[in-house]
């Protein structure tokens, strides 16, 4: 019994107060609301931030943060709290939605096909959008400009350079996984990379969504914001879909997640499929 409660003595100190300065800070930074939950996440993943600071509190590596001591922990700091759980094909229902728009909008509109993806982590969505629309024009080199965002500057590493294990592979169909990626041999056995005509394709760069200005330029035919709006409050969403919709072709469409609901938020956009909207022509 004593050796079960030595173990769960923690490294730092690191109480409710401190919790609710990290709440305060990352709402601040990105617009991420954090449950009452996620206390032990915090402390977690934080802590990993003090070893390699070499700061032995709390107290003092935030009060470090807040007072502009050290500038350059504030990507680490929002790099650490930032969930990045995505999958090839995820939501899979909204790809061939995707398809279907991209051959309707590209030939009238005689231009590359634009994409934004705003919350690309690891590159799997955005890869995923490729791939679809690769399929849709049957080539490689598909008349479409992909933007690849997020916040998170080290998935966004990963996304770029856009090698996976094999286990991510496991659900893609075969045929798909052969056509698109490149099998690691010798030393890369067990690891598999993109095609470089995809990752032509795409884009990679730091965005954050609650940042007054955004280093992109539209309009778009797609948005992709699937699964982030959930992190922030009303307000913010609000704010954020208010900066979607001037970036969005008068026939774009917008993905949300399974479990969003823009309706409740914005009169701007009107319901075209299951977490698919698109501009309501109504709401002027």
């Amino acid at each position: 019994m004593l050796q079960n409660k030595q173990e769960t003595v923690k490294e730092f100190d690191f109480t409710r107060r401190d919790f609710e300065r990290v709440r305060g800070l990352i709402y601040q930074r990105a617009g991420i609301s954090l449950a009452d939950s996620k206390q032990e996440m915090v402390y977690s993943r934080l802590a990993r931030r003090l070893r390699a600071t070499g700061i032995v509190s709390f107290v003092t590596y935030l009060d470090a943060l807040e007072a502009g001591r050290m500038d350059a922990e504030w990507e680490s700091f929002t790099n650490a709290l930032t969930t990045n759980l995505t999958s090839f094909f995820r939501e899979a229902h909204h790809f061939p939605l995707l398809a279907e728009h991209a051959l309707r909008v590209r030939p009238r509109a005689g231009e590359p096909l634009t994409v934004w993806c705003s919350a690309a982590s690891t590159g799997e969505e955005p890869y995923s959008i490729a791939m679809t629309l690769c399929e849709a024009f049957n080539t490689l080199t598909p008349p479409v400009q992909i933007i690849a965002t997020d916040i998170d500057t080290n998935v966004l590493a990963t996304g770029a350079d856009g090698v996976y294990g094999m286990d991510r592979l496991d659900k893609m169909d075969p045929a798909r996984a052969k056509k698109f990626f490149l099998r690691g041999k010798g030393a890369q056995e067990g690891l598999a990379r993109i095609r470089p005509e995809l990752r032509q394709l795409i884009t990679f760069k730091p965005l954050n969504l609650l940042a007054d200005g955004w280093p992109l330029k539209g309009p778009f035919d797609v948005i992709f914001c699937r699964n982030v709006m959930i992190y922030f409050d009303k307000d913010t969403q609000r704010k954020i879909l208010s900066r979607f919709v001037p970036l969005m072709k008068p026939d774009a469409l917008l993905f949300a997640g399974h479990s969003e609901n823009f309706l409740y938020v914005s009169d701007a956009l009107r319901l075209r499929g299951k977490t698919v909207y698109e501009l309501n022509s109504r709401a002027a």
